[in-house]
């Protein structure tokens, strides 16, 4: 490559990186344009992006992105000069002009030049005909003259008027400072290095402390000395004694000096080293954190673009765009973000005519507000829509046969909202470039539940929706709740924490046979944290109870631990994939000591507590650890992510006798099986993270559980699908087209018999 071409190399990508950053600025002040076309402080910005980028374009040779730049900056150079008032297809030619410079400057993605001719053809149409004139004879000369050479005096003066244009495409923050790139391994890595020598910096306190335990006993020692001194006074010691004693006295205090003095600069050289180890492990930290706005990018402008082509008027609203979060978070919200906001868009917001008639604004406005409380960072995405048509989300409940009719009848607005989150559930007819499919909502709950969040849905009737979304700030950090449960140590994620509390004996009451406390007007149920981890139990005396009250939205409970450890933050450090998914455990880190510590799973450990106060098969807490065990019944795992589908099966097997538990998914179910004894699964196999196909085969391929029975109960009633599940290794197929109260018992007693042995 010859030094010209290398040059010119070097002036395109600093071009594409102009083209970038101006871009943003055209999108972004010709949607505010949208609202108000006579925004001066916008049509400048707007205007000076356009010219800048006509100038970068010329220097780099770039005739297109000149073109393109020129027709949109007389476009807005009439509209400053107010002969002309920009109009909604104005500012879609306006937008279409953004698209194309940016496509013209991505490598390989540049548009062909009947497609600028076009486009110079239509801004020409869209201005006045002396303008038109003008626009289309303008930007000839660049386009048809390969080599220029009539004498081109733009061509000349442009780079003397736009110097600065290559300069100004060094990446800068708001404060000025420079942005380079760095690849997200480099920070890991960093950031790994950081929190190890921030612990590494910790193990220097143990030492700190025996030296100071060693300069006491020098102290003493001395004193002693000194004492044994003042008694042999009066006694007639000889002279090689005396200077022995002295001498002894003497090296004694030397050591005890130096002790202090290296002492104090041991200490002075720990205290150095820790604050410059946590300065260090907390630039790293800001190094992987980024502004909200991050995930914003193209949002604003897909609302607008995505209501027109429904046409309907829509206005995206953003707050809190320079709340800081994790990049890894950003990156995995972005997804979730976009369908939550195509549903608003399609599913909320009503046409024009339609708003009009219900008293509202033409225009639609969705809302979407981030911010941070309690270490979470919260999102809030409302709009202004009709909101829910739940008669609807009922009626298709029916339909798509998951609840009968009488059941569905009386599920509540909360019940009939988590419908919307199953796989496949869609209130569309047909289906559409936009919905349709069923697949939004539920692939935005699997990618919140991925990052350690929930996400909620609310609802007004003819007043719009609001999804409520929790995720962490970061993944590499949590602050925690260090407690010991076995002799080891486990940390409860404070923003799942509600309280933490010592039970007296008393406090502890029994209701319908299990055991609870009272928290906040209200009955909590009450677990053993050695129960739900698998622990030995401890034989602590102590009369008083430690109790972590965990919470979940509305699902709250108490886990009783052994000891409290104290709060600390933790650097997360992900278990190996092949241990799969833990049960009740999310990740490992380390302690100030070096010593490791779980990271508890809150939801994963909230679907255990509620499946052992469901299905009666809590370990009491006695208040010397005595426990009570129930006598042993046959016991029955029901596994599927329908709500109704689930507890209709359970009371059914637990009015025969019994003993019922339950998992949400295949995931949670596979967790369940490794863990504890069953004597029959039963399965759907439509189900998210793990279906049950997937679970029957990991069944079979295990020695111990390949010859547990299984039952399939399916809503698909083909005979491929029976023939399917059967393959996988079900014992049993049942169809809940044709299910009932007595097909399902009587399959049961078939496969294992009643309900005692």
């Amino acid at each position: 490559m010859t030094p010209d071409q290398m040059r010119d190399a070097s002036l395109l990508e600093l071009f594409s990186l102009e083209a970038e950053a101006q871009t943003q600025v055209l999108s972004a002040g010709l949607l505010a344009l949208e609202r108000n076309p006579t925004q001066a402080d916008q049509l400048e910005s707007c205007m000076r992006a356009a010219h800048s980028l006509k100038g970068a374009a010329r220097i780099v040779g770039v005739d297109a992105g000149v073109s393109v730049s020129h027709v949109m900056e007389d476009c807005l150079v009439s509209a400053q000069e107010g002969r002309l008032l920009l109009s909604p297809e104005h500012i879609d030619a306006l937008l279409q002009g953004t698209d194309l410079l940016m496509r013209i400057a991505t490598p390989n993605g540049a548009p062909g030049s009947a497609d600028i001719d076009a486009y110079v053809a239509l801004m020409a149409r869209l201005l006045d005909p002396a303008a038109a004139v003008s626009v289309a004879t303008a930007p000839a000369t660049p386009l048809m003259a390969e080599p220029p050479t009539p004498a081109p005096e733009p061509e000349v003066a442009v780079p003397v008027v736009e110097p600065p244009a290559p300069r100004k495409t060094k990446r800068t923050t708001e404060n000025g400072e420079r942005v380079l790139r760095v690849t997200a391994e480099r920070l890991n890595s960093l950031l790994d290095l950081s929190s190890k020598s921030l612990v590494e910096t910790q193990r220097l306190k143990p030492h700190l402390a025996t030296m100071q335990r060693l300069k006491r006993m020098q102290s003493n020692s001395l004193r002693a000395l000194e004492s044994l001194n003042v008694h042999l006074k009066d006694q007639a010691l000889s002279l090689e004694a005396q200077e022995a004693l002295e001498d002894a006295r003497r090296l004694l205090a030397q050591s005890q000096q130096l002790l202090m003095e290296k002492n104090a600069e041991l200490d002075e050289f720990a205290w150095q080293a820790s604050q410059r180890a946590q300065v260090l492990y907390d630039t790293a930290l800001a190094c992987r954190m980024r502004p909200f706005a991050d995930v914003l990018s193209g949002q604003v402008r897909m609302v607008r673009d995505l209501g027109r082509d429904l046409g309907k008027q829509v206005r995206l609203e953003i707050e809190g765009e320079k709340t800081q979060v994790d990049r890894d978070v950003l990156e995995k919200l972005e997804a979730p973000l976009t369908h939550l906001l195509r549903n608003a868009v399609d599913h909320g917001i009503e046409t024009p005519e339609q708003r009009l008639l219900a008293g509202k604004p033409a225009e639609g406005v969705i809302r979407l507000r981030a911010s941070h409380q309690a270490g979470l960072l919260v999102l809030e995405l409302s709009d202004d829509g009709h909101g829910v048509d739940l008669e609807k989300v009922r009626r298709s409940i029916i339909e798509r046969q998951l609840s009968p009719a009488d059941t569905a009848a009386q599920l509540s607005e909360e019940e009939l909202l988590t419908f919307l989150f199953l796989p496949g559930f869609s209130l569309r007819d047909t289906v559409t470039e936009v919905s349709g499919r069923g697949v939004g909502l539920d692939a935005v709950q699997h990618m919140v539940r991925q990052l350690r969040g929930a996400v909620v849905l609310e609802q007004t009737a003819g007043e719009g929706s609001r999804f409520h979304l929790e995720v962490p700030l970061t993944l590499s950090v949590v602050r925690s709740l260090v407690v010991e449960v076995g002799d080891e140590a486990y940390a409860f994620p404070l923003a799942h924490i509600e309280r933490m509390c010592d039970l007296e004996p008393a406090d502890i009451v029994q209701v319908e046979g299990r055991q609870h406390f009272w928290h906040e007007g209200q009955h909590v149920g009450l677990v053993a944290a050695s129960q739900l981890l698998q622990r030995p139990v401890s034989q602590n005396s102590a009369q008083t109870l430690k109790v972590v009250v965990i919470r979940e939205r509305d699902a709250i409970y108490g886990v009783a631990v052994e000891r409290f450890i104290g709060e600390r933050t933790l650097v997360v450090l992900p278990l190996d994939e092949r241990l799969g998914k833990v049960q009740d455990i999310s990740a490992g880190a380390l302690l100030d000591d070096g010593s490791v510590v779980l990271i508890v799973d809150v939801e994963d450990m909230l679907r255990s507590v509620e499946k052992l106060l469901n299905t009666g098969r809590l370990e009491r807490i006695a208040r010397h650890s005595h426990q009570l065990v129930e006598a042993a019944r046959k016991r029955i795992l029901v596994v599927d992510d329908s709500l109704t589908v689930r507890e209709l099966q359970r009371k059914l097997l637990l009015n025969r006798g019994y003993d019922v538990a339950v998992a949400v998914d295949g995931m949670d179910g596979w967790n369940a099986l490794r863990s504890e004894d069953f004597d029959l699964l039963i399965t759907d196999i439509d189900m998210p993270r793990m279906d049950g196909i997937e679970l029957v085969t990991l069944l079979r391929r295990d020695n111990r559980l390949q010859s547990l029975p299984v039952m399939v109960v399916s809503y698909k009633d083909r005979e491929e699908d029976r023939r399917r599940g059967l393959d996988a290794g079900a014992d049993y197929y049942l169809a809940k087209a044709s299910f009932h109260d007595d097909a399902l018992l009587d399959a049961v007693v078939e496969l294992i018999g009643g309900a005692r042995a």
